[in-house]
């Protein structure tokens, strides 16, 4: 009777170390387990950083924010303005890298291919500043959803005959001079070498947790 009551306890204990290791293996090989920490400083710009870790180290990189200032959590995404938050990544774009939320691709009414094909080209070859130059951009583009979600104007669009994608996001520049700076359309920018660097280890459903030393001024 003891040494059945043993067999039994010691083959509960190899399952649930088994379901444990499996578990283990699982949060770490699956997607969106990373947390990015960005600290925008409205006091001076330029000490604006990025914060995460990647291969048991942690990084940190200088980004620059809304030229209109920071809005509050929840708030409705506005021309200029960075809000602050709890947001996921959706959609992840470079010209070596695609990979975008299910949902969004039925929503903008083409394949995954072309989409992969196009899509970051198409919006990296926009003048929006109307100064001559493209690239705005950089070397890649992150997408952000908030997290409760609320209502934002974000929306796969024709701009100046152009098919895009319109969101939130974490992206590169074509002017590495803005970087530290409140000069964006609300987007965070970062230099293009630490932006690479990002989209080695980010995935879809990563979360990007965006804070200020000041309170929001929207």
């Amino acid at each position: 009777m003891r040494l059945a009551q043993t067999l039994m306890v010691t083959t509960a204990a190899l399952m649930l170390s088994g379901c444990m290791q499996q578990q283990q293996s699982k949060n770490v090989s699956s997607q969106g387990e990373g947390t990015i920490e960005i600290e925008l400083n409205q006091l001076t710009p330029q000490e604006s950083r990025a914060k995460g870790e990647s291969g048991g180290k942690e990084w940190h990189f200088e980004v620059g924010y809304g030229k209109n200032g920071v809005g509050c959590i929840g708030s409705t995404f506005e021309e200029g303005v960075t809000p602050l938050g709890t947001f996921k990544v959706n959609a992840i774009m470079s010209k070596d890298r695609f990979e975008m939320n299910e949902d969004l691709i039925k929503q903008s009414g083409k394949t995954k291919s072309y989409l992969a094909k196009n899509l970051f080209t198409n919006m990296n070859s926009i003048d929006f500043k109307g100064d001559g130059e493209t690239g705005e951009c950089g070397s890649g583009y992150i997408s952000l959803t908030p997290i409760p979600s609320t209502p934002q104007p974000f929306r796969f669009n024709e701009y100046d005959g152009t098919f895009r994608w319109y969101s939130f996001a974490i992206h590169g520049t074509n002017d590495e001079t803005r970087i530290g700076q409140r000069v964006t359309g609300g987007c965070i920018n970062m230099n293009n070498r630490d932006l690479d660097l990002l989209m080695k280890s980010i995935n879809l459903g990563d979360e990007v947790l965006v804070t200020s030393n000041q309170p929001c001024n929207r």
